[in-house]
């Protein structure tokens, strides 16, 4: 029997923390919800296409040339290559950044993952609502997120993700209560602190939001998403210099990043205030 257990790579989290420190993109009108998933069918054996390492393959000239993965995905799945093909296909897509394609074909490959890979829906649930973020589509996002939630409650990276979702429609009280459920389970959690003090900050608490990114810094003290909420809090707060120094850190640790992208935004408008 073939095993899928890499058959999920890190989409999940791909939608950056920048749904909280930057200007949000307008909910879209929601898609109908999924219908909860049902008790999974045992796993059936496999054709020796899905082995480990044709995925392995499909992964490998998927992130070197997104295009040439897509078509030798395409072409793996109508001659066999079943869900593993699909995937690979869906992910090809992320990387060439057709985001809504992807999280479409996602969510398509659950009712297969749930007979041939029942282990695997969560994640899937996951990364389709990581795709549907990135497509600007939070409210499908947490559809997805909410069934995935029924099925494993309290785990944290899904209510990270959940916490995104509702930040992206506009909810940061709803969000707030997903990371201190996330923080519940594990303080240490820097990804968790940094958020909730965006949360915290968008909900008139700047105060518990300084404490929440001191900690994360604490922690981690290149975390480019705490320098960047605390950079946003000390600029806030009248005290452009300290502001300028973390938004520059930023910068500077992560310039490729969306927190540079938003650090940058920050220190124009500051100095668009100051001429």
């Amino acid at each position: 029997m073939t095993s899928f257990a890499k058959i999920v790579p890190a989409l999940c989290g791909a939608s950056a923390a920048l749904f909280f420190a930057a200007a949000l993109p307008a909910a879209q009108t929601p898609q109908k919800a999924a219908a909860p998933a049902q008790t999974p069918a045992p796993a059936q054996p496999q054709s020796r296409v899905l082995e480990d390492a044709a995925y392995e393959d499909c992964l490998a000239l998927m992130r070197k040339n997104p295009e040439e993965g897509f078509a030798q995905a395409q072409l793996w799945q109508a001659t066999g290559g079943g869900l593993p093909a699909a995937h690979c296909a869906a992910l090809a897509l992320v990387e060439m950044k057709h985001y809504a394609d992807a999280a479409d074909r996602i969510e398509q490959l659950l009712p297969l993952a749930e007979k041939q890979a029942p282990h695997l829906t969560v994640a899937l649930l996951d990364q389709a609502a990581n795709a549907w973020l990135l497509a600007e589509q939070p409210q499908r996002a947490k559809q997805l997120l909410d069934i995935a939630l029924k099925a494993v409650p309290d785990t944290p990276d899904l209510l990270i993700d959940r916490a995104l979702s509702l930040a992206a429609l506009g909810d940061y009280q709803a969000a707030r209560v997903d990371l201190d459920r996330v923080l519940g389970l594990d303080p240490t959690r820097e990804d968790a602190l940094a958020l909730r003090a965006s949360a915290r900050r968008q909900t008139g608490d700047p105060k518990g939001a300084l404490e929440d990114t001191e900690t994360a810094l604490a922690l981690n003290p290149r975390l480019p998403e705490a320098l960047l909420e605390r950079g946003i809090l000390r600029f806030e707060a009248g005290d452009k210099k300290a502001a300028r120094a973390d938004l520059i850190q930023v910068r500077l640790i992560a310039p490729d990043s969306a927190a540079a992208i938003s650090a940058g935004l920050y220190i124009e408008k500051m100095d668009v205030k100051s001429d």
